[in-house]
């Protein structure tokens, strides 16, 4: 008996050690983009989102909150391997305590930054909040849900041209609309959110972003399913299905639009870049890109031209080394 013990802890221990050997030999490997490493007090961090009149990667808490990742210019091309960049925290309000800091949209025109906050482990409150990017004095708390309204996910943030607010429930399959004083204004609705299997429903809508043409695209996680919301109409918001060929988007997440044409897709085994040439009408997958799928790809940004990915998962004690990782696309 108690040789068939050992050896069943032997053999737990073998393939126990599989997988870790297989982290650890991601983790060591050497890039093959540009990487901006940095080190965190958290495990977790959602989403970063470049700012570039301040030189610096935004940077969500998991736990609740927003950091800072400056970059000077010297740093600029230096190896991964010479620098690692310090999380600096900038907000971490005592009266959101327990809820987490999600999805980010840099309002330049407004010098904001616009946060959706959520209870990730209960899904009770939801809220959206606008903080000032010089003073970090928090302009405004919108509260979206409570616990006597459903569970919710305010997941993502997106800001359109006169400085309204989107945010995606990953739950509930909405988007709430934010005034630009933070007034709740509606909620956007739509059958075609919410497919009909169950397990789709898991993780809904998700990644956000404004198009400059009028109109909001978003991602529906376990379906893959992208979405076009006009909201050109005032209150007659109209929902399209878009018809997407050449790969799936199955998991994705956080979205990023690089031109009226060009739609990155932050998802899990590998990132999409997405084109449309009628308006997202319709849209093909043009490229995909192979990271660092331990870490969990949750957020895309643009920084000097170049697409980069952050990635959910620190690694490392008592320091947790995070990545943000330039995406290369391939055909």
């Amino acid at each position: 008996m108690a040789c068939c013990s050992a050896n069943s802890l032997l053999f737990l221990f073998l393939i126990s050690a599989i997988p870790i050997a297989y982290l650890i030999s991601l983790e060591i490997a050497r890039p093959s983009t540009h990487v901006y490493h940095y080190h965190s007090s958290g495990w977790f961090r959602e989403c970063a989102k470049w700012d570039d009149l301040n030189r610096r990667f935004l940077v969500s808490f998991l736990e609740g909150g927003v950091g800072q990742l400056s970059v000077p210019e010297e740093l600029d091309g230096k190896s991964p391997e010479t620098v690692i960049l310090q999380e600096v925290p900038l907000v971490k309000d005592v009266d959101l305590a327990g809820n987490g800091s999600f999805g980010l949209v840099v309002d330049r025109p407004r010098n904001r930054l616009l946060v959706a906050i959520a209870d990730a482990i209960g899904n009770r409150y939801g809220a959206v909040a606008a903080y000032d990017l010089s003073t970090w004095n928090r302009l405004f708390l919108t509260h979206l849900s409570g616990p006597s309204d459903g569970k919710s996910f305010a997941e993502d943030v997106a800001v359109d041209a006169e400085g309204n607010a989107y945010v995606a429930d990953g739950k509930g399959n909405k988007i709430w609309k934010v005034g630009v004083d933070g007034k709740l204004l509606s909620i956007i609705t739509s059958p075609l959110f919410s497919p009909k299997e169950w397990h789709r429903n898991l993780v809904g809508l998700n990644g956000i972003v404004y198009h400059p043409d009028g109109f909001l695209i978003v991602v529906h996680t376990f379906s893959g399913n992208l979405y076009k919301v006009d909201i050109a109409k005032g209150s007659d918001q109209e929902v399209k299905l878009i018809k997407v060929v050449g790969g799936s988007l199955i998991f994705g997440d956080g979205l990023e639009l690089l031109s009226p044409t060009k739609l990155v897709v932050a998802k899990n085994p590998s990132g999409r870049l997405v084109e449309s040439s009628d308006g997202w009408e319709t849209a093909s997958v043009v490229a995909t890109l192979s990271g660092p799928t331990h870490r969990l790809a949750t957020a895309a940004t643009v920084k000097d031209g170049k697409v980069y990915l952050s990635y959910l998962l620190g690694m490392g004690y008592p320091k947790k080394k995070h990545a943000i990782v330039e995406a290369v696309f391939a055909a």
